[in-house]
């Protein structure tokens, strides 16, 4: 799923893009990504609209809109959620039919990386009236899009009930330990959960926690003020210089054109390439650890897999 460094990508490429553009029309051939409003009532919403900025709240893009013929400035919000395979993407797309003709191909008129197969998932389109499109290339359909007014949107439980962003100056290391320091959990899952901090998933729990020196499993509540404070200061410069490079290109990640993330080759334990990937699992474990030279090992914890050296990251000092 993409993270915050990959979310934020996204976001810097389409703000140079599309503000100040009107949205003539929408396509989509998979109406179960619209959650609201209905389907067929979103494309007669939403034409017209003339966007004036794009934000990220977590791991949410908020494109914000206006009527620009209405006197009443009343902002409207359409809400994408890229979930696990989903990526936005800037470009140009005609159809075909399959050679079956059941089946509607989407395919890019914009000759490079969008022609990568990866990126031809495309389920959702919004033309814009300098003749460009936005799409969401989603190949497992888990992709999420609302849309309503601005109020209505932003309070949200999605948005609402989310944690501080963890690269916004306001949120200092007193605040963190605060937060971090009165959870029960294993840390790598309270790091990943959006209602403490915002934006950390699987890949950056991981390497945040390996610069640390802390393993995964150990308790929030139970850390010391100095491990709050490395694990803090790793966030910081691991999510600053993955959003430097453009975000994690591990699986399906690409950013607005197409391209991949530069930051896979920075990673220090989670597997780093499209070939580490394996049946039965992640194979990133068995190699050597970077720091110390132990076998990186991996564990399950909620469901998910956490990679790290079992001698830099001890579980009992």
């Amino acid at each position: 799923m993409p993270e915050l460094p990959e979310v934020e990508t996204i976001i810097n490429d389409l703000k140079k893009k599309i503000v100040n553009r009107k949205i003539v029309g929408v396509w989509f051939d998979a109406p179960s990504l619209i959650k609201k409003p209905q389907p067929k009532d979103l494309r007669f919403k939403i034409k017209d609209l003339r966007i004036i900025d794009i934000k990220r709240r977590g791991k949410n893009i908020l494109t914000y809109l206006i009527n620009p013929k209405s006197k009443i400035l009343n902002q409207k919000i359409l809400l994408i959620h890229q979930k696990m395979t989903g990526h936005l993407l800037y470009g140009k797309w005609s159809f075909g039919k399959a050679q079956d003709k059941q089946k509607i191909i989407v395919k890019s008129l914009t000759k490079g990386a969008l022609e990568e197969k990866v990126n031809n998932y495309i389920h959702f389109i919004l033309y814009l009236d300098n003749g460009w499109q936005v799409g969401l290339s989603d190949l497992r359909k888990f992709a999420k899009i609302l849309f309503g007014g601005k109020e209505e949107i932003e309070n949200l439980p999605d948005l609402k009930n989310l944690g501080p962003e963890p690269l916004n100056e306001s949120f200092k290391v007193e605040k963190f330990i605060n937060l971090i320091s009165k959870k029960r959990g294993k840390i790598k899952q309270v790091l990943m959960d959006q209602n403490v901090i915002v934006g950390i998933g699987n890949i950056y729990s991981d390497e945040i926690l390996w610069q640390a020196k802390i393993h995964p499993f150990k308790i929030a509540e139970k850390l010391k003020i100095k491990e709050l404070k490395n694990i803090y200061s790793a966030m910081k410069q691991i999510l600053k210089k993955a959003v430097k490079l453009r975000g994690t290109s591990v699986s399906d990640f690409r950013d607005a054109f197409g391209k991949s993330g530069g930051y896979a080759k920075m990673l220090k334990v989670y597997p780093h390439t499209k070939r580490s990937y394996g049946v039965g699992g992640y194979q990133r474990e068995g190699e050597f650890c970077q720091r110390c030279g132990t076998i990186i090992k991996r564990v399950k914890i909620g469901g998910r897999s956490a990679h790290f050296c079992p001698a830099c990251q001890r579980l009992k000092p």
